[in-house]
């Protein structure tokens, strides 16, 4: 498929999912981000992880405010993406207050230890998202922020998109430069998307 047609497949379905999130309750919202939290906070690579990025979510997207207060309380190392330009870097936190209105409107660290080279392996990335599918293809915001952090620190990251079952599909459109998710967790399950990739390369 051409890339004129892959980005015309996401653009549609960007736009319907991202209606139908835009459409959820208040209700809905808090209820939904309290089940996926709850899974995230039962999930063995979150638990053994020593550290965790999280984001902060905008237009519905899956709340993060357990996991960080969780994530803090159980003296786990927490980053937060800022953007700066057209990149994203992690920075960390050590408090629920240690935000400020950043790009686009959005929450953003205020502090300056970035997440460096030399740190050690274990991270846990909680990526948000608009569209996944059980493979792990992912369709983010548009602007490609994520898919360039997640292609820098591949070798040292578990990423794991967060998601309401409405936004799982059957495929996701994806060009070569797309960054998959290891995990997708939704309010009704965790989805090892390595082992479907797995049992999808066996069923071929």
């Amino acid at each position: 498929m051409s890339e004129r047609l892959t980005g015309e497949r996401k653009q549609l379905l960007r736009a319907a999912v991202i209606a139908q999130r835009k459409s959820l309750t208040a209700n809905d919202w808090r209820v939904w981000s309290a089940l996926i939290q709850g899974n995230v906070l039962r999930f063995p690579p979150y638990i053994r992880s020593a550290s965790v990025a999280l984001y902060s979510p905008i237009q519905n997207e899956v709340d993060t405010t357990t996991i960080l207060d969780h994530a803090l309380g159980a003296s786990k190392i927490v980053y937060y993406p800022r953007i700066r330009e057209s990149c994203v870097e992690l920075l960390q936190v050590d408090s629920a207050e240690a935000f400020a209105i950043g790009h686009l409107g959005i929450l953003e660290p205020i502090g300056e230890r970035r997440l460096s080279a030399m740190e050690p392996l274990g991270l846990t990335m909680m990526v948000p998202g608009v569209v996944f599918d059980s493979r792990g293809n992912r369709l983010g915001r548009g602007t490609g922020w994520y898919d360039r952090l997640l292609q820098e620190i591949e070798r040292k990251v578990i990423s794991v998109g967060l998601a309401y079952e409405f936004q799982i599909v059957e495929e996701v459109p994806a060009d070569s430069w797309d960054q998959r998710v290891d995990y997708v967790i939704t309010e009704r399950r965790v989805i090892d998307c390595a082992a479907t990739r797995a049992q999808s390369s066996l069923a071929s």
